[in-house]
């Protein structure tokens, strides 16, 4: 369904361990100013309070009543119950907090809880990156079309979520695409998260610089001592961005080998793309070592960095052909190619994030 033009409202919360951010969504766009309030997470009164409250002023400033509550919130979580498990960067939610079944108390509206990555996958996969591709293959021509989505975030942390045909994959015990969790190519003892992460950037930069990590600069002004913006150790810099690819991309060839579809990435991190994005690319196009000291090819599938022009470009081209029917005068266009795209968030982070909530809960109640 096109839900662009849907009147249903749906209100809608960006929780996060310091604070909350509610608004509300119309057709696929925000039409609620955003009430922030901090989330108290080590209280659980003060933060039930507080969400009742961020709801309840965004409530107060609609024309019409909501359909639904949908928004992300941190996990372990038991999803399609509604029920909060123990979180670590919000200690007052322990033993489990029924926080979907307590909203629809509170509201007498249905409640849809999940994870951000997957909201955010799925947000992409609705009115990002998923459509965008699949426009620009439609004006270069091409019979080729994306129906699957590995959507990965990062920044503070390394997180992801999965669209298959269209439809979030959310797993049965609602943890699916937790890619944060692989083995660190870098450090196999380590999981991936400490190498693709915001601290895992500037730990690096401050070994190579040989200073304290406390004293390390942030991604961004990492990122401008890249490209010559900012004073700094241009070298240590660029390892940082350097082996954070190289983890990055290793990890993500894990994924999209039993994914096979389009890579979008977004988060704090994404804006350093420039620097990074070409040496992931360019691990996800390596090669292992056969026994015999042949190579063998790491994806089935070639991989493109689309947001590099010429790549783009390749990329809508592909290897198109025109087969005729056996037996038959007809013609139809063939593409023999394998190959994943990689690239950035064209509507950020928060907006995808948004847009996947307020289609999941539409998508449900329609169920």
């Amino acid at each position: 369904m096109d839900y662009n033009s849907d009147k249903r409202i749906v209100m809608t919360l960006d929780a996060g361990g310091t604070n909350l951010v509610f608004t509300a969504i119309q057709g696929n766009r925000q039409i609620a100013d955003e009430i922030a309030l901090p989330s108290n997470g080590d209280n659980l009164d003060k933060c039930l309070s507080a969400i009742v409250e961020g709801f309840s002023k965004v409530k107060e400033r609609l024309n019409e009543r909501p359909a639904a509550i949908s928004f992300a919130f941190p996990g372990p979580a038991d999803y399609p119950d509604g029920i909060i498990g123990d979180l670590p960067n919000m200690k007052g939610f322990r033993g489990g907090v029924a926080l979907g079944p307590f909203l629809e108390e509170k509201f007498g509206l249905p409640v849809f809880i999940n994870n951000d990555g997957d909201l955010y996958a799925y947000g992409e996969a609705i009115a990002g990156y998923l459509p965008y591709i699949n426009g620009l293959l439609e004006q270069a021509r091409s019979p080729k079309r994306y129906k699957n989505l590995l959507g990965l975030t990062l920044g503070t942390g390394f997180g992801a979520g999965i669209v298959h045909d269209g439809v979030p994959h959310l797993g049965d015990n609602s943890i699916a695409g937790e890619i944060w969790l692989l083995r660190n190519k870098m450090n196999p003892a380590m999981n991936i998260e400490e190498h693709v992460s915001i601290r895992g950037v500037r730990r690096v930069y401050a070994h190579e610089a040989g200073m304290g990590f406390k004293d390390a600069p942030s991604p961004k002004d990492l990122y401008e001592i890249c490209v010559g913006e900012r004073d700094g150790n241009k070298a240590a810099a660029l390892k940082a961005f350097q082996e954070m690819a190289e983890a990055a991309g290793d990890a993500i060839s894990n994924a999209i080998t039993l994914i096979d579809g389009l890579v979008v990435i977004g988060g704090g991190l994404s804006g350093a793309s420039g620097v990074f994005l070409p040496q992931l690319v360019k691990e996800m196009n390596s090669y292992f070592t056969m026994p015999d000291g042949s190579p063998l090819k790491r994806l089935a599938a070639n991989v493109y960095n689309l947001e590099d022009h010429e790549e783009l470009s390749k990329f809508l081209k592909g290897s198109v052909r025109e087969l005729t029917v056996y037996g038959t005068d007809k013609k139809v266009m063939y593409d023999p190619e394998m190959k994943i795209g990689v690239g950035i968030s064209r509507i950020g982070t928060s907006r995808a994030i948004s847009i996947g909530a307020y289609v999941f809960a539409l998508s449900s109640l329609d169920r």
